[in-house]
């Protein structure tokens, strides 16, 4: 089954007690399963200094969400991130069109992948899939 693969990065209000971060951090992945999503993984990076003050804040917890879904998941996800008051900032990014989770999930559940080593993942499926290799062996004029 291939779906659009995301990451979505979101800053979680620092003052807040434990159990109430872990309902943050639940709420967001219920809305990821609700609406069909596979998690890639959920990588909780905690409390980190902010470049800048945001909503009067200098702190703030990180979680990177990887993620794949159809379209309309990211516009439900960001709604929901929007009316939540303990978010700080939210962004998302789509990270291929077509990409197998399962692939993606056991390629990472093994270990075997560092910061950005999903992304050739992907590149290999995409490249299996489209059926398309380009040959780099021409020099700048193409000859």
């Amino acid at each position: 089954m291939r779906m659009k693969y995301y990451e979505t990065l979101y800053l979680i209000n620092p003052n807040l007690a434990d159990e109430d971060y872990e309902d943050v951090v639940s709420k967001f992945n219920n809305v990821i399963e609700k609406n069909e999503g596979v998690f890639i993984k959920v990588d909780e990076w905690g409390k980190k200094t902010l470049a800048y003050k945001i909503k009067k804040f200098d702190k703030g917890y990180y979680v990177l969400l990887k993620y794949c879904g159809n379209p309309g998941i990211t516009a439900e996800l960001k709604r929901v991130l929007k009316l939540d008051e303990r978010i700080l900032k939210y962004q998302t990014v789509k990270l291929s069109d077509n990409a197998d989770p399962e692939a993606l999930k056991a390629k990472i559940g093994e270990g075997k992948t560092k910061p950005g080593e999903d992304e050739e993942i992907i590149e290999e499926k995409n490249t299996e899939v489209d059926g398309d290799i380009e040959d780099d062996q021409g020099d700048e004029n193409g000859v």
